[in-house]
């Protein structure tokens, strides 16, 4: 069997590595065995942040739609059905989105939801 020396692979993967620590604390981003722990850990909670993100987001625009509901005297889960039966088809985050910047255009949709709810 030829002898294998694995010159500029294993180079390359190692300073791929190592780029990634870059800014990690002490030996993470000097060596390349506890940087590639830290780095394989800090992909997996990158990954797993996206995810919660977006969790975040929906219940951050639930939150607004609520408030601006219950101020017309409204509560939100009564809003989205009078939305659902008036055939108004609006997102959360555009919902929000008017709650939170424009009053006078969301009031007229909670008027539109409370009369398809009478």
């Amino acid at each position: 069997m030829p002898r294998v020396k694995r010159g500029t692979k294993r180079r390359d993967s190692r300073r791929k590595t190592l780029h990634l620590a870059k800014g990690f604390f002490l030996t993470k981003s000097k060596l390349y065995r506890a940087a590639q722990e830290a780095v394989e850990k800090s992909l997996l909670y990158g990954y797993k942040g996206r995810r919660l993100k977006k969790r975040e987001f929906r219940s951050m625009w639930i939150v607004r739609i609520g408030a601006s509901t219950r101020a017309a005297g409204l509560s939100y889960s009564r809003f989205m059905n009078g939305l659902k039966k008036a055939g108004i088809e609006l997102n959360r985050k555009v919902l929000a989105d008017m709650a939170y910047n424009d009053a006078a255009a969301f009031n007229t949709l909670i008027a539109q939801a409370k009369a398809a709810l009478a």
